[in-house]
């Protein structure tokens, strides 16, 4: 099945109709996912992004989130959950690598006997429309960490971009239900389209293992000279979720929030007591690199990283995790114990 370009507004109107549609475009000179229609952000989706700078994973994990309130009342005191039910919503035009990137957010927030009800609350609520890349930029490079611009089987519909149509591959039961909806601009058929990969390759094979030898190694105090631990990495990152805990107080009533946060922080790992087990910033640079390609791959069976680029591009030093592997692969294998 496909649809004309020139129904792609009415498409994301019909769907605006039931669901808040979030859509990528640049709003006050940033690219993200913005609400479309009259009454959100935009009216003007921008679909020719390579990816947004900010990725889509706010919209299920919010840089700052309200968890509960506390205080005293005509009843005494009082505790009460900020959890709500979200209105059903749609994620429009996610490339793989994010599409990816969310199926990674899963895993640690609805996985292995712990459930985040906030996350799963707006997670239940998501319909996630991918978009195939159209093009790869010189900083992708999904198809080396297991993805591939041309699929997202974590999607619920994909869409492929030919010449005047989007072809739409129906992949579960709520891509079905929201493709329903679609009917009237839907026809049968298929775009021309080639399939792309990234011009940017590394070779992941045996790093993890690799890596687990490498904890004392002398490379992370060369690759850390350069890092200005400013948390940029972390916070375009689709796939970073460290948070803190903070409180706020108004009258008589208290909030906690949850609010990103850095593993590149020198007070991210700082404890009470004054006990600090990464000070030194060739600890955290260790960290982060361990933890994308080593420590989340023995937990849940791939690595954190997706191979979409943001980092590569905007780092202000400039480090490139893709020359990190290719140095890892490069240094002689040695045997390592379990830091995880």
């Amino acid at each position: 099945m496909l649809f004309k370009k020139s129904n792609l507004n009415e498409v994301l109107e019909t769907t605006s109709e039931s669901m808040d549609v979030f859509v990528p475009a640049i709003v006050d000179g940033t690219s993200r996912f913005a609400l479309y229609g009259e009454q959100g952000e935009v009216t003007e989706p921008n679909f020719q992004l390579q990816n947004t700078k900010i990725p889509p994973k706010g919209l299920l994990f919010p840089s700052t989130e309200k968890l509960y309130t506390w205080g005293k009342g005509p009843d005494g005191t009082f505790i009460e959950s900020a959890l709500e039910t979200p209105r059903p919503f749609v994620a429009f035009g996610v490339r793989p690598c994010d599409a990816a990137a969310i199926e990674r957010m899963d895993q640690v927030f609805l996985s292995k006997g712990y459930i985040d009800e906030f996350y799963q609350a707006k997670r239940n609520a998501l319909t996630l429309v991918a978009m195939a890349c159209p093009r790869t930029s010189d900083a992708c490079f999904c198809d080396s960490m297991g993805q591939s611009p041309n699929a997202a089987p974590e999607a619920d519909i994909l869409l492929l971009e030919g010449n005047d149509a989007f072809e739409v591959r129906i992949q579960t039961e709520r891509g079905q239900a929201l493709a329903d909806a679609w009917k009237p601009f839907l026809e049968d058929g298929e775009v021309d389209r080639r399939p792309i990969e990234c011009a940017t390759k590394v070779n992941m094979e045996g790093i993890a293992e690799k890596l687990h030898g490498m904890f004392d190694s002398p490379l992370w105090d060369e690759v850390s000279t350069a890092c200005l631990t400013c948390g940029s990495c972390t916070f375009i990152c689709p796939t970073c979720h460290c948070f803190d805990l903070s409180q706020a107080r108004k009258k008589e009533e208290n909030a906690r929030f949850r609010c990103w946060d850095s593993c590149m922080f020198k007070d991210y790992t700082l404890m009470a007591g004054n006990h600090n087990p990464r000070e030194q910033k060739r600890n955290r640079v260790r960290q982060r690199f361990m933890h994308k390609l080593c420590f989340f791959e023995e937990r849940y069976g791939e690595p954190l990283c997706v191979g979409c680029g943001r980092c590569l591009v905007d780092c202000p030093a400039s480090m490139d995790i893709t020359a990190i592997i290719d140095r890892v692969n490069a240094e002689p294998a040695q045997k390592g114990e379990d830091h995880a």
